[in-house]
């Protein structure tokens, strides 16, 4: 009976192990190369799959989500002799297991190798300045180049990206040097823009108040005058109103004449000569009024400021002396 037993489950194991041969499940986005005795059958997509055991054997299991793999920095030489370390990064995407498996030994490794040489190439042409400008048009040139050669490997190149640009370290020192200077021109600028507008729009200031002030200025002036001659002919208004006389005229510049005369510069008075008959019609009509203070009536020979005749006198002698003015 033990015999028996153990070759029962010999037994068991064997059809436990192929079973598991014979059902292979594949995982989405993935396919196996299943081969029969060494040579390419069929490729397994995702899925429950159905294999001969024993006969039929699993080959490679590939991942057909798209795929990224970043390279070490590679030195290349520009147009004007100048080392620059790059950065590559590349999106790829297995379209064809098959030829991913038996037309290239390893895609990663051909991928690299090819970005290296071709990135060389593209760069040799170029010199510093455009290296560090045109990343797009280096993108475009490597994509193409890739795309074309991997087409036969089952591989679609999907974007090429350069992570970082590295000149040498003297280049990058002359190269702040001159960003600083750079800088440094254009905040000079800047600052120099805005102390001229500055100056503009206090000069402008000024200008307006200066303006406004002589407009306020003139304003004023019109008005005083205005008010004055306003005044003036209120005054003459009133006078003509009140039928003024001779006589009258005569006693207001006779209460004048102290406040002429008042200053120690005033040596010389003008008195115009209409002033000697308006004098004596002043006397005429004072004597009316009879004796003053034991006299013979109004005098009009009272002394001056200097110890000299009257003003009456005065402007006799000059009415005397010069011809009436017409």
């Amino acid at each position: 009976m033990q015999p028996i037993i153990i070759v029962l489950i010999i037994l068991v194991v064997l059809v436990f192990i192929a079973l598991v041969k014979t059902i292979q499940v594949i995982p989405q986005a993935s396919a196996a190369i299943v081969e029969r005795f060494g040579r390419y059958t069929r490729t397994l997509n995702a899925g429950l799959n159905i294999v001969v055991p024993f006969i039929d054997s699993i080959r490679n299991r590939i991942d057909l989500r798209e795929q990224v793999v970043p390279f070490p920095p590679q030195p290349v030489i520009t147009q004007d002799n100048l080392v620059v370390n790059i950065d590559t990064v590349i999106y790829y995407q297995v379209t064809d297991a098959r030829a991913a498996t038996y037309e290239v030994a390893s895609y990663i490794q051909a991928i690299e190798q090819l970005t290296v040489t071709t990135l060389r190439n593209i760069i040799g042409g170029m010199d510093l300045e455009r290296t560090l400008t045109s990343r797009e048009e280096i993108n475009a040139a490597l994509r193409g180049v890739l795309d074309e050669a991997t087409g036969k490997w089952g591989i679609r190149v999907n974007r090429v990206e350069l992570k970082a640009i590295e000149p040498p370290t003297s280049i990058q020192d002359s190269m702040e040097k001159q960003m600083r200077a750079d800088r440094d021109k254009r905040a000079a600028i800047l600052q120099a823009e805005g102390v001229r507008q500055s100056e503009i729009l206090r000069a402008e200031g000024e200008k307006q108040s200066s303006i406004l002030r002589a407009e306020g200025e003139a304003k004023a002036a019109a008005l005083k005058a205005e008010g004055e001659a306003q005044a003036i002919r209120t005054v003459f208004e009133s006078i003509h109103a009140g039928d003024a006389d001779q006589k009258l005229l005569a006693y207001q510049y006779l209460q004048m004449l102290p406040k002429i005369a008042e200053g120690d510069a005033n040596k010389l008075w003008i008195v115009p000569s209409e002033i000697g008959d308006a004098l004596k019609g002043l006397s005429g009509a004072m004597g009316n009024f009879g004796p003053m203070g034991g006299g013979s009536g109004f005098n009009p020979q009272s002394t001056g400021k200097d110890g000299g005749t009257g003003a009456a006198d005065k402007a006799a002698a000059e009415r005397r002396e010069q011809p009436p003015i017409d």
